[in-house]
């Protein structure tokens, strides 16, 4: 037995191991005290909604946190600007909904996925589409590497994940059960390594250049049976990931201890985070902008489980509207604010603002009540009078310069192995002002109306295709790739359109029935008559020459044009029924 004493208190412990691990958590306790003074640095109630008018499936923040990429239903990507609130820019990427998307490393680039088993990359300033790759099955996650944007790793459905160069070439990373390919993968912090578990709980290492397998353990609940891995997720900053798994359990461990134990290694993690009480499973996890703390969103509701990574101790609980069903988390890089994704809306989370007017002056005391203040003879003169001349004593001090030009990176937006923030990111996106109508606004020169002749000929030209005027410019062609995996099952099923079918066939069997018929049946397709349908497409047709001669023709984006596609958002996902009429 060992004694110890304590502000005259006497304690006795059976092991010096016990008194080891009371001293720690005494300790633990004092510094967590020491920082209550400080504030919390994660967010404690809502900060209102982005509605990007088609619903919201899925989001990511670029590195700084000032752009947040929203992928909708109806297949477009709405950049918000985060520091206004506002819409940026809308790109109309996919004509199927946007399952998935990543940021560049210097915000130039976006690279989305759809459950039409295309990946594409655009670039954000022109929303031109620079390539496009087409998979044989399903892509459930997409990813760029965090240092190499010519690299970007893809996660198709039921097949191993797969390692994408933008010229086309690619590798198939290597999996450690062929029998097993309920595969998830994800980049390191930096992009070195990548880690792979499966069904079985195997998490495997491997190099990124070589593809060779460094590192594996087995995610086990307590006893020999193991569980499945939902998915992957790096911090940051530091060393860390967290595994969440079937078993309900979020387990964080370190990636140093990883990679030296080695090959079938049984590294222990750093907390075990779960919901003891309502046994909650999880459908996304991430970690805070400086890794200290982890976000869960519970896969029953639209709630937000906060931990703090140190100590393991939950935190916060963040509820939303209540019969919502959470699709998304993702946490802000530098802020404490977290954005999540539940019926179509980006909901946002953020710290309760408090005034503090006291920080504007040291000396300045806030009063609950009037005071009676008592004014000094010479305070509010310019010069006192009754101050003492103070006798200079030694050489004066020479001015000293400041240097007001060199700017000081930010920690916050270095990464520990690199000298200065990245100057050539993308931060915010111009806006240019969209009017309808010049002449009503009043803003620049009234224009001459041309005669009718001259409009005339202005048509019949465009329908001719230009063969007395100037050939039409012709678009950028997008290059497009076809990915070939061996053994990839072609007739697997998005994840998102067998949810969407399962509630069809709920609402199908309570309501009354409805007949799928061809176009021209006189059978109803969905909401739509098949009569409505072909007034719809006959109005179409009738107006394309006027799109034309106007010059103000969409971009095609996958056989539909902007203006169709901006036509068809509000019959959500009847956009594939629309391209087959037309």
């Amino acid at each position: 037995e060992f004694c110890v004493q304590s502000s005259g208190n006497e304690f006795t412990f059976p092991s010096p191991s016990l008194v080891l691990a009371v001293w720690k958590i005494c300790q633990r306790n004092m510094n967590l005290e020491l920082l209550e003074s400080f504030g919390q640095n994660y967010p404690e109630e809502a900060d209102g909604t982005l509605d990007s008018i088609s619903l919201a499936i899925t989001c990511a923040f670029n590195r700084r946190g000032t752009l947040l990429a929203v992928g909708c239903n109806d297949g477009r990507i709405v950049i918000w600007d985060f520091l206004t609130r506002g819409i940026a820019k809308i790109v109309n990427a996919h004509v199927h909904p946007v399952c998935s998307v990543s940021w560049s490393r210097d915000g130039y680039k976006l690279l989305s996925a759809s459950t039409d088993n295309n990946v594409t990359i655009w670039d954000i300033l022109s929303s031109d589409c620079e390539q496009r790759y087409r998979f044989p099955s399903p892509v459930l996650k997409v990813q760029f590497h965090p240092r190499d944007n010519s690299r970007f790793l893809v996660c198709p459905m039921k097949h191993a994940p797969v390692l994408v160069c933008r010229d086309g070439g690619h590798s198939v990373v290597p999996v450690d059960d062929d029998s097993d390919l309920n595969i998830v993968a994800s980049f390191d912090r930096r992009g070195e390594h990548i880690y792979t578990g499966n069904a079985k709980g195997k998490v495997t290492v491997l190099k990124t250049k070589e593809l060779e397998l460094v590192a594996s353990f087995r995610v086990t609940t307590g006893t020999s049976n193991t569980t499945a891995i939902k998915s992957i997720e790096f911090a940051r900053r530091g060393n860390t990931f967290l595994v969440n798994t079937a078993d309900r359990i979020i387990r964080v461990y370190e990636g140093g201890e990883v990679l030296a134990c080695g090959k079938d290694g049984e590294p222990e993690p750093i907390q075990k985070l779960q919901d003891l009480v309502n046994r909650t499973p999880w459908k996304k996890c991430c970690f805070s902008g400086d890794g200290e703390y982890i976000v869960a969103g519970s896969a029953r509701q639209h709630a937000l489980y906060i931990w703090e990574k140190q100590v393991g101790n939950l935190v916060k609980i963040l509820h939303g509207t209540r019969g919502e069903l959470l699709l998304d988390v993702v946490w802000h890089p530098v802020r404490p604010i977290i954005a999540s994704v539940s019926s179509g809306v980006v909901s946002v989370w953020a710290q309760n603002q408090v005034e503090n007017w006291s920080a504007f002056a040291p000396d300045f005391k806030e009063l609950d009540e009037n005071v009676e203040y008592d004014e000094h003879e010479s305070e509010f003169d310019i010069e006192d009078e009754d101050k003492s001349v103070e006798e200079k004593e030694g050489p004066e001090e020479e001015d000293e310069e400041v240097d007001v030009t060199t700017v000081d990176a930010i920690a916050a937006f270095c990464s520990s192995d690199e000298e200065d923030d990245n100057d050539n990111s993308l931060l915010y996106l111009p806006i240019t002002p969209e009017v309808d109508d010049p002449e009503e606004v009043g803003w620049g020169p009234p224009q001459e109306q041309p005669p009718q002749e001259e409009v005339a000929e202005t048509k019949k030209r465009s329908h001719s295709g230009h063969q007395d005027g100037a050939p039409s410019p012709k678009k950028r062609k997008v290059k497009t790739y076809d990915i070939h995996l061996q053994d990839a099952p072609s007739d697997e099923i998005h994840p998102l359109l067998c949810a969407k079918g399962s509630e069809g066939k709920a609402k199908k069997k309570a309501g009354r029935p409805k007949s799928h018929g061809k176009v021209g049946s006189g059978k109803a397709k969905g909401t739509r008559g098949a009569a409505a349908l072909a007034d719809i497409t006959a109005a179409r047709v009738k107006d394309l020459p006027d799109r034309t001669s106007s010059g103000t023709e969409g971009k095609t984006e996958g056989g539909l044009t902007t203006a169709d596609s901006m036509d068809s958002q509000s019959d959500g996902m009847l956009v594939s029924d629309n391209v087959a009429v037309e």
